[in-house]
């Protein structure tokens, strides 16, 4: 059975991702251990709140190298939501502590330039060419909840591990387009919750499952 480790780093109520993993067949831990997240077949990513306060939480709990790390040796990771911001250079949300990201991603996380701020509720969304995560949902909706997002996708010159592999990106509208998920080699992230979701939601966590 594929293993899945849901890195418990303090971030929120993740009992819904553990559960979701489970019913599409992963066997699950949820854990802030560094060895069991380092030898795990996939790695979750979970994020809610403020960005700097996760980025914070993640530092704390060494989560930037158990990530670094397993990209580097082709090990898949999974990050969503504020999970998913964390990847980029940095964010423009207000915070006690202001935190750089990981960088992983060039581009940065912005308020989104709509009406109504948070976009809570049910999108749709355009996947990139050849996506592996939306293979059979493409046309369907996901559930959001955030105020900021990347809205720019530009990949100047390589460089990291990341770089060698040309990104997939899907996007959504909510004031304007937004990076909705990114599919880059082995690291995968979403903005939505695919474990909230619905059978949406599920099927594209049986499609990373799948591809561990």
């Amino acid at each position: 059975m594929t293993r899945v480790v849901v890195f418990d780093y303090g971030s929120g109520n993740v009992r819904s991702a553990v559960r979701a993993l489970e019913h599409v067949g992963a066997q699950v831990e949820l854990t802030g251990d560094r060895a069991l997240a380092q030898e795990a077949d996939g790695l979750f990513v979970p994020g809610v709140g403020n960005f700097h306060a996760c980025m914070a939480g993640l530092r704390a709990a060494d989560g930037p190298r158990v990530i670094e790390s397993r990209l580097a040796g082709g090990r898949p990771v999974l990050g969503v939501c504020v999970g998913m911001q964390v990847l980029f250079e940095g964010s423009d949300e207000p915070g006690g502590s202001v935190a750089d990201g990981m960088g992983e991603w060039p581009g940065r996380v912005e308020r989104l330039k709509a009406d109504v701020v948070p976009h809570m509720g049910w999108s749709t969304v355009e996947p990139g060419a050849g996506s592996r995560l939306f293979a059979g949902i493409e046309r369907e909706r996901f559930y959001f909840v955030h105020s900021y997002a990347v809205q720019d996708w530009v990949l100047p010159d390589p460089h990291g591990p990341m770089a060698v592999m040309t990104p997939t990106v899907t996007w959504a509208e909510h004031g304007g387009r937004f990076v909705a998920a990114v599919e880059n080699g082995p690291l995968s992230a979403t903005q939505f919750h695919p474990e909230k979701s619905g059978d949406a939601g599920l099927a594209l966590l049986e499609n990373w499952v799948r591809s561990l």
